[in-house]
């Protein structure tokens, strides 16, 4: 049977999601929570890599095992055995096909930035002290919508065969002491989305004309983009899938 699993984490303490030789991920330490309690060897495969740091308040993993009678109690005896940054949301059957990555339509980011010393956000949003033109970086965000191939936004050393990919909607709000900046995409390069922040936040301080970004994206080098930002101010919120995974 295929099971998927809706879960969140602090990325604070782990190497990413992906296992990597001596270091801590959440892919692991989910694995080796699966197996004390079924006893069995689980792999899960998870809806794509998140970097060192990074966080997820909602993320999506398959693996296949026996029949689980009870995915409520597993659910509770997982929560049990977990460290406190990572939670179990939810556990349902899918179709035998289903992939929790190969099958999501959409994926949604948020970056949080804070603009003065905050005690309770300094461990999960970047500090940018200097005054910010929220308007003009709304512009450039709009503007990204235009565009397929975010090459200039990529992680040089990469194994992808395409640099396409199909912004939906991407944008900054204020929320109480904080900037956020939403972006949802049907998928997205490494590194790309603290890329485009750290362009963007250029373009905030008057560092880089709105005008330019267009220029930037079409020299498809990630050298003419901005500096990535800090890894422990972005968040995985959302991963959509069609409601066919869940039909046998």
């Amino acid at each position: 049977m295929r099971y998927f699993i809706e879960l969140a984490y602090n990325g604070s303490a782990y190497h990413g999601w992906q296992n990597q030789p001596d270091a801590v991920s959440v892919q692991g330490t989910l694995e080796t929570a699966l197996f004390t309690l079924l006893q069995v060897p689980i792999s899960v495969v998870g809806a794509g890599r998140t970097d060192a740091g990074v966080h997820a308040t909602q993320y999506f993993a398959h693996f296949d095992a026996e029949i689980l009678p009870d995915l409520q109690q597993l659910i509770f005896r997982l929560n049990s055995l977990l460290a406190s940054d990572i939670v179990v949301y939810n556990l349902f059957e899918v179709h035998p096909e289903a992939h929790a990555r190969f099958d999501a339509i959409s994926r949604s980011y948020e970056y949080h930035i804070i603009q003065q010393k905050d005690p309770f956000f300094y461990e999960t949003a970047h500090l940018v002290k200097n005054e910010l033109d929220l308007d003009k970086m709304n512009l450039a965000a709009f503007s990204l919508k235009k565009h397929t191939d975010f090459k200039c936004f990529s992680k040089s050393k990469t194994d992808v065969k395409t640099y396409n990919c199909d912004i939906k909607s991407a944008i900054w709000e204020k929320q109480e002491n904080k900037l956020v900046f939403k972006i949802t995409a049907d998928r997205f390069l490494r590194n790309m989305v603290r890329a485009i922040v750290g362009t963007l936040l250029e373009i905030g301080l008057g560092k880089i004309q709105v005008e330019q970004l267009e220029e930037i994206i079409k020299s498809r080098d990630r050298q003419n983009a901005g500096t990535s930002v800090p890894a422990k101010a972005l968040f995985l919120t959302g991963i959509e899938y069609p409601k066919t995974i869940v039909e046998k």
